[in-house]
């Protein structure tokens, strides 16, 4: 299965509508970006896109327009209870909530407070609550599975704030980019706190442009134009070139071990964590200090859901810690065909190595649905929908059919 990546330059800063707009031009669909947004705010803004240019080039600006002359001043406990009641696909809410946390962080240590205290101010209001769920889910309609960016050009003088005149890079921008290349770039504020939150949460890592076929470009613009130094955030969308001496994919390892939790509200948990974006979720049994038996929750996940799905962990179980472990992932070419049974598309999902095929799987919940429609065994259809795939030359072993072979775009 082919897998499209994002690598964010923000080598002339980043603001939320900045990124935002780039994503928008490189094929998200303002609808669903719309959508996403009423669910967290309804009637509260209005969105629309123009064409414009900055510094002679080309670029989208996104209008990010509060409904209301007031927004409120949200503090980080209201914000996340906005976000985790809505109705938002769930990994685009955990990314979001992911943001916003991490906003807070920054928020609580520069005015030393604890951090459900934070009053966001600028970043609390609805523009920027718009940006950030805006964001995440233009990258889920794009269907971007990993994100990395390059260095961030911060800007240099003074902003005006609502704490005061602060020197460029703010407080709160400052924070956030420990541990992350940046420099000056030009002069005034190139990245806001929404701007650099959003990198810092979802990119998995900081890299020159890495080893991509692209297949969308989306320039994002900002509101100044200012002469020789174009005031945009680029996106560059593709599927990643695989260096055959090194198919592996960086992972985190999440674990927990609970004693204390309802053993019938694991199922839903593992599935909550399925949906937001883990690659596996499981449990095994234990037995803990005191003779206690309890299991160990393990997520497998891409580096750049981890803050997003240890929320999730926390919030949904009993555990007060979480041990975390980079690991490496060895995944075998992979990819999804279709066969026909009884007039029903079943999913096939395939394993290649070296041109052969090493394991081809029936969809099982497809299998059962179709099972219960024909009131006949799940073993049953099982078999022939094995049998089908067989005649069609998916069989362990076998070369992988042309007709079956995946597309540029699967």
């Amino acid at each position: 299965m082919n897998t499209l990546h994002a690598w964010i330059d923000a080598s002339s800063g980043v603001a939320g509508d900045m990124l935002l707009g780039a994503l928008l031009d490189a094929g998200a669909h303002l609808d669903a970006v719309r959508s996403a947004i009423e669910t967290v705010i309804p009637e509260s803004i209005h969105i629309s896109t123009s064409t414009v240019h900055r510094a002679g080039l080309r670029a989208l600006k996104a209008h990010v327009r509060p409904l209301t002359q007031q927004p409120p001043h949200r503090t980080a406990r209201s914000i996340h209870a906005l976000l985790h009641n809505s109705a938002l696909a769930e990994p685009v809410r955990a990314q979001a909530i992911a943001v916003f946390a991490r906003l807070a962080a920054a928020e609580a240590h520069v005015h030393d407070i604890p951090q459900e205290n934070v009053h966001f101010h600028e970043i609390g209001a609805l523009d920027s609550i718009a940006d950030v769920v805006g964001v995440c889910a233009a990258l889920h309609d794009l269907g971007i599975q990993s994100i990395s960016a390059g260095d961030v050009a911060l800007g240099s003088g003074h902003v005006r704030t609502a704490h005061g005149h602060l020197p460029v890079p703010a407080p709160a921008v400052a924070e956030l980019a420990r541990g992350w290349p940046v420099y000056a770039g030009g002069t005034g504020e190139l990245t806001t706190p929404t701007g650099l939150a959003l990198i810092r949460t979802l990119a998995l890592t900081c890299e020159d442009l890495p080893p991509i076929t692209p297949t969308a470009i989306g320039i994002g613009a900002g509101t100044r134009d200012t002469p020789n130094a174009p005031n945009i955030t680029r996106v560059i969308i593709g599927q990643p070139t695989q260096n055959p001496s090194r198919p592996t994919e960086p992972c985190l390892l999440l674990e927990a071990n609970i004693d204390d939790l309802d053993p019938r509200l694991w199922p839903g948990i593992l599935s909550h964590l399925l949906h937001a974006g883990a690659s596996d979720a499981w449990l095994t049994p234990i037995l803990m200090k005191k003779g206690r038996p309890a299991h160990t929750l393990h997520t497998l996940c891409p580096p750049h859901l981890a803050t997003g799905l240890k929320t999730i962990i926390f919030h949904e179980t009993s555990t007060l810690g979480i041990r975390q472990t980079t690991v490496t992932k060895h995944p075998l070419e992979r990819f999804i065909t279709t066969v026909d049974l009884h007039g029903t598309t079943i999913d096939i999902k395939v394993a290649t190595a070296a041109g052969r095929i090493t394991q081809a799987n029936p969809e099982f919940d497809q299998i059962a649905e179709l099972a219960r429609a024909r009131g006949l065994p799940e073993r049953t259809v099982l078999a022939e929908a094995v049998q089908t795939a067989a005649d069609e030359g998916l069989m362990v072993g076998h070369l992988l059919p042309p007709e079956h072979r995946p597309g540029p775009s699967d």
